[in-house]
């Protein structure tokens, strides 16, 4: 798994060389194989420079850059009758039969539309899609929007890429992201998009701490072993914390190797907390610290790979890239982390204070927000930060049903009064019937860009140059643009 993408030329002319700067784009990292496709012809080689498509010619066009993660990995490319699939991600739903790209595509012949819309309601995963008919574009996302997926058009073109800088090259200066669990279905007059599979509200019978914690419980533990299946061993990005520590409890308890993977910058008292877990958990530990220069040097990778330069993301960022190079360093194709923990269970003491000074209600809001709202602020910047380093990010906390379970629990199972320092009630309960020590499970958030000192690091490389942090990052992120790609 690694990129995808699709353009519709609106004055119906060759959309087929546009495709092609686009897989130039999103391959730069390097793949296994490169795809192109029209409705009636599908190409595939393992350069893009070996992909001849002098011939080739169609007002629709989608392509794929293909990463063998896995041993078992295939390329999903195939013609449906009159249309051209591609599929690239990862579905982890065991219980549905039509996990085989041959029995999707089956459906999808009877009725594209209908064959579209199972996909996104039936499959929980981490997964795109485009259908390239004769006159007319259907594009799909997971329905939590874990894999990366933007959209975006001008006067000539209607596009689809993994990447903002792949619309970008062509012309598309407003790159949207695409909303989760939707159907996108396009023509040269416009675009309509259709919900398909979304977080809403529903009339539950209420549940006590107790039964919440054991739901949850086998929740997380049937996303753990969908989430292991097929793999021998993973690395888990690991703070110490409930989180991460719930998440390598889990995997190793799903039949895995888990290994730990610590990053911070030197000197942090965090290193020390993480090592202790570490040792109670019984599992590998690597240590890895760094130090300012590191912090500048990896922030411009974390600019280009994120394609964005908003100060939390970038001090977040900084963190997961260490991660999954070192994962990937040591031979690991897949990382565990525990994100979406935060969101779905209130983890955050912002959503403390909003309850202090604003109520309840407003902090039900506020997680509500969120959750509705984490594609676009960590899904996408983690997935592309890991598939800079060849690496794929998987989320245990991340399955539909816990999104699901998490969204319409009430707010008192995850912040139980105004004076709850911890936060996360129901999600430290679980983690107590898993067995983890006390001291983990009643151990204090900290943001992973303060426990690693990256937040600070930033702060200081801006001050050095005399700019705010916006400033520096704004300033870094069109340079290294400019740089890579010429864009700015």
């Amino acid at each position: 798994m690694k990129a995808i993408m699709a353009v519709l030329d609106k004055k119906r002319e060759n959309a087929v060389q546009r495709a092609v700067s686009m897989l130039a784009v999103l391959g730069r990292e390097g793949a296994d194989a490169f795809s192109i496709a029209i409705k009636n012809q599908t190409l595939v080689k393992e350069s893009l420079n070996k992909l001849q498509t002098a011939g080739l010619k169609s007002q629709i066009a989608i392509g794929h850059v293909f990463l063998k993660i896995l041993a078992q990995d295939e390329l999903h490319l195939k013609q449906i009758g009159n249309a051209a699939f591609i599929l690239d991600g990862r579905i982890y739903t065991p219980s549905v039969k039509l996990t085989r790209i041959n029995s999707v595509a089956q459906k999808l012949e009877k009725n594209i539309e209908t064959g579209a819309e199972m996909l996104v309601r039936e499959f929980d995963g981490c997964f795109a899609f485009a259908i390239a008919e004769d006159e007319k574009l259907v594009v799909g996302r997971d329905a939590l929007g874990l894999y990366p997926l933007y959209y975006g058009e001008n006067d000539d073109v209607f596009a689809f890429a993994s990447e903002r800088k792949a619309l970008w090259k062509i012309g598309v200066k407003r790159a949207r992201s695409f909303p989760p669990g939707h159907l996108l279905i396009a023509d040269k007059k416009g675009f309509k998009m259709k919900p398909v599979k979304v977080l809403s509200r529903s009339v539950t019978a209420p549940l006590s701490m107790k039964e919440a914690a054991k739901k949850l419980q086998t929740l997380l533990e049937h996303s753990t072993r969908e989430r292991t299946r097929g793999l021998s061993e993973v690395a888990v990005a690991f703070s110490g914390g409930l989180d991460s520590s719930l998440i390598a409890c889990l995997a190793k308890k799903a039949g895995v190797e888990v290994h730990l993977i610590h990053v911070s910058l030197k000197s942090q008292p965090e290193t020390e907390q993480a090592e202790k877990a570490a040792s109670q958990l019984n599992l590998p530990f690597h240590a890895y610290l760094y130090d300012e220069v590191n912090v500048e040097q990896t922030l411009r990778k974390v600019l280009l790979a994120a394609e964005d330069c908003d100060p939390a993301m970038a001090s977040i960022g900084v963190p997961i890239f260490w991660a999954s190079e070192r994962a990937a360093e040591i031979g690991f194709k897949v990382l565990f982390t525990g994100q979406g923990a935060d969101e779905y269970f209130g983890g955050y003491k912002r959503y403390l204070n909003i309850y202090r000074c604003f109520g309840g209600e407003a902090a039900e809001k506020a997680t509500t927000h969120d959750i509705l709202t984490m594609h676009e602020n960590n899904f996408e910047r983690d997935s592309k930060i890991c598939a800079f380093n060849n690496v794929e990010l998987r989320l245990p906390f991340a399955s539909y049903p816990i999104a699901e379970f998490a969204f319409n629990l009430p707010l008192n199972m995850k912040i139980e009064s105004h004076s709850d320092l911890l936060r996360k009630a129901v999600l430290r309960k679980a983690a107590e019937k898993f067995g983890l020590p006390p001291q983990i499970v009643n151990r204090p958030k900290k943001a992973v860009q303060y426990a690693t000192g990256v937040a600070k690091a930033i702060r200081r490389l801006a001050k050095r140059k005399k700019l705010t942090v916006k400033q520096f990052l704004q300033k870094s992120f069109m340079k290294v643009f400019d740089e890579f790609y010429g864009y700015f």
